[in-house]
């Protein structure tokens, strides 16, 4: 995961944060953040599967700093490894903080896929 004031990866997923994501607090929902973070994940697992995945795992997940509303969430993803039939993505999301308040890494994670067959059953990942 990346330490910098960079985020590490590519682009693969831009959405703003609503008001009908926040919790009690006024921070938007952790839940709402690994969704799109397991949105934006299997963008690369299917390309690197050169088919169908599941999320089997979530392995490693850092919440950093809240997201606000109006914020824009980025989410970067790389493929960390690929095995016999699973594939391992890394992800770092940074908010594009509303009214020109800079960018800040906020979550981080390392999420499993598997790449299944049309039964839904796992299958190799092809050369």
């Amino acid at each position: 995961m990346s330490e910098s004031g960079q985020p590490r990866g590519e682009m693969t997923l831009r959405t703003v944060a609503m008001p009908a994501d926040v919790n009690v607090n006024g921070d938007i929902f952790g839940g709402w953040v690994l969704s799109q973070m397991d949105i934006a994940g299997g963008i690369p697992a299917v390309e690197a599967a050169k088919g169908r995945v599941a999320t089997v795992a979530v392995n490693e997940m850092k919440f950093v700093r809240p997201v606000q509303v109006g914020d824009v969430l980025c989410v970067y993803t790389w493929v960390e490894r690929v095995g016999n039939t699973s594939i391992a993505i890394g992800l770092e999301a940074w908010a594009l903080r509303r009214l020109g308040g800079g960018r800040e890494k906020v979550t981080e994670g390392l999420f499993t896929y598997v790449a299944i067959d049309e039964n839904g059953r796992p299958r190799p990942i092809p050369e």
